[in-house]
């Protein structure tokens, strides 16, 4: 207990799934924490209980895909919290396994701008706070659609390879200003995200084969314990890695 006491941690995607287990954990070791998320109401439910339980926490409506709405949130944070120690950069969409020919761009540019480009604006603008006090921990929930592709369409595989890319540029450019970065790549997980998919014929065919291959999905909770344990010192030596979580999906 209590090893995120003192600690302030922005959550990206808290309203729900990963994201919500994620805070859930963390309130109970003592964080204080930053809710971010588009779904206002979700967050500011879920502050209200953490505060009823005797923690500290900050509802913040924010898309993250809009580096303006990053750059008032994080001045949210820094007038109630003077800054912030750890971020989860966990907020994701999915692309509905289109292929790339048949791929829009408006399509492309809004996975891009939640998966890829909200974390890049999350974590330049917590570097920020986190250089002077030469420490800090990011951590990018990314995907095995990051490490392969036949997991997802165009643009999501896209965008998590290039999360992946960022996880480990910054863990290196940073290493010695004792900034860790690192990044956890699930396999299929149980959330509502894929209530909202529209699968695409013959992009979901082709990756329809693997599927079966997966030994089962996993819960939000055990991804949550694994990133309690990758943002405190008893990961202090791993940095710019990327911790695959999927049962051994990856494996065969």
């Amino acid at each position: 207990m209590n090893k995120l006491q003192n600690k302030t941690v922005i959550i990206t995607g808290a309203a729900s799934g990963i994201g919500s287990s994620i805070v859930d954990v963390f309130a109970e070791e003592g964080a204080t924490i930053v809710l971010v998320d588009i779904q206002s109401s979700s967050i500011r439910e879920k502050t209200v209980l953490i505060t009823q339980n005797g923690g500290h926490a900050l509802a913040i409506t924010c898309d993250i895909s809009d580096e303006k709405d990053v750059e008032k949130m994080m001045e949210s944070v820094m007038h109630h919290f003077g800054g912030v120690d750890i971020v989860v950069n966990n907020a994701g969409i999915m692309d509905d396994f289109i292929p790339t020919a048949e791929l829009i761009t408006d399509k492309w540019n809004r996975v891009l701008g939640v998966n890829l480009n909200g974390p890049f604006y999350v974590s330049r603008a917590a570097l920020r706070s986190m250089l002077p006090n030469k420490k800090g921990v990011i951590l990018n929930i990314a995907s095995v659609g990051g490490l392969y592709g036949g997991r997802a369409g165009a643009a999501y595989t896209t965008a998590k390879h290039g999360l992946i890319g960022l996880t480990k540029n910054t863990a290196f450019m940073y290493a010695n200003e004792g900034i860790r970065c690192n990044a956890i790549a699930p396999g299929g997980v149980e959330t509502s995200i894929g209530l909202t998919l529209h699968p695409h014929p013959f992009g979901y065919g082709k990756i329809s084969p693997g599927l079966p291959l997966m030994p089962r999905a996993g819960k939000p909770i055990e991804i949550a314990r694994l990133a309690l344990f990758l943002v405190t010192d008893d990961a202090s030596f791993i940095n710019g890695s990327v911790i695959t979580a999927d049962a051994g999906w990856t494996a065969f």
